[in-house]
């Protein structure tokens, strides 16, 4: 038995958004027996872009039923089911979010039919829901209103398994009931981490780091590797039992301390020894008039926090390091500046991703240093 599901919400914060609208088609693999429809009352505004999309508004959810009222319905309609949807790892996620906004642990197999239509049609142009079922023949009206994407997944759901002859994709496919969704040791150490950029550390029981990375959002990148599949993603889940951080400010210091790190770390499940040509003197970045990787330079980008910025050190046409310092600290002057930073090692990777980074972005200030006290 099947629910085939679509989740319409209010946009937002990753695990703070709410359900706008839900609707589930419980399916035995022949007919519809039973369905659920319903507008939710998600308690918080619907952001713009989604009124926008869904046609969906404030002002009509504001005599809808709350999640809590319609909470045993959804538990009664897809008990003993398989939930299907179009990227179900979503759909999946929203709703067990809310239950457990409820103190109700809701964990059911789920199966995608992304994940489905790639195997089973995988010359199509586009396996987004609205581009595959009209490349396919199939009606659809409603877009992005959860009852009408829900028979979209629903007819396509019914295409897919007519093409699965021999039934083995389906059977590799369905996941068991809490695979594609984190344990509560790992949703722990999602929600310990922070949205900012920074580097993280993977550590196993003895300490150790056995993985680490850059991100933009640290966040979001923990519930990533958590949610990965292969053999290389199952046995870094299931070693990790701490995750560690540290906030750098901004993209260029997360890079150079990631490349250090790994140098020094070796952490098993890193890819080691990556190796780029020296940069060419031939080609120096130049930002007001100083040869990047040539003069005395500090390159200053945003801090970790309001009041503080970044200092990456460049002596002598060579790498030495980085640090942060107060915003009234005095920064222009060499001897002073090499105080307050941290030694690193003038390799040709860490020389490439400062020459790299500053001819495709753009940091707060680059200043010509003093030799003089």
């Amino acid at each position: 038995m099947y629910a085939i599901l679509d989740i319409e919400t209010t946009g937002g914060k990753y695990n703070e958004e709410g359900i706008t609208e839900i609707a589930i088609h419980k399916f035995d693999g022949h007919k519809v027996v039973d369905k659920f429809i319903s507008l939710v009352n998600p308690e918080k505004e619907i952001q713009p872009f989604v009124v926008n999309l869904t046609g969906i508004n404030n002002k009509m959810l504001r005599t809808a039923p709350k999640f809590y009222e319609v909470a045993k319905r959804i538990v009664e309609i897809t008990k003993d089911t398989v939930i299907v949807a179009h990227n179900a790892q979503f759909d999946y996620r929203i709703l067990r979010t809310e239950f457990r906004r409820l103190g109700f642990d809701f964990e059911r197999k789920t199966l995608c039919t992304v994940d489905l239509s790639k195997r089973l049609i995988p010359d199509a142009e586009s396996h987004s829901l609205g581009k595959l079922v009209r490349s396919l023949g199939i009606p659809v009206s409603d877009r992005h209103r959860a009852n009408g994407d829900a028979l979209a997944t629903l007819k396509l759901f019914k295409l897919l398994l007519t093409k699965d002859s021999d039934k083995s994709i389906i059977k590799e496919i369905v996941r068991e009931e809490s695979l594609g969704e984190l344990s509560q040791r790992q949703l722990d150490i999602v929600e310990s981490m922070p949205t900012e950029v920074g580097v993280y550390y993977m550590h196993n029981k003895d300490g150790d780091i056995i993985f680490l990375g850059k991100s933009n959002n640290i966040k979001k990148r923990l519930n990533r590797h958590f949610l990965k599949s292969g053999d290389l993603a199952r046995q870094i889940q299931k070693e990790t039992k701490k995750v560690t951080y540290e906030k750098t400010g901004n993209e260029l210091v997360a890079l150079l301390k990631e490349n250090e790190e790994l140098i020094k770390n070796k952490p098993k499940y890193n890819i080691q020894g990556k190796q780029v040509a020296s940069p060419n003197k031939k080609h120096l970045v130049q930002i007001n008039g100083c040869d990047v990787l040539s003069d005395n330079i500090i390159i200053i980008d945003k801090g970790r926090e309001i009041g503080e910025r970044s200092a990456i050190l460049i002596k002598n046409g060579e790498f030495c390091g980085l640090g942060f310092y107060n915003l009234n600290y005095q920064i222009n002057n060499i001897h002073i500046l090499e105080s307050i930073i941290t030694p690193m090692n003038n390799s040709r990777y860490a020389r490439k991703i400062i020459e790299s980074y500053l001819r495709e972005k753009k940091v707060l200030e680059i200043i010509e240093l003093k030799n003089n006290p």
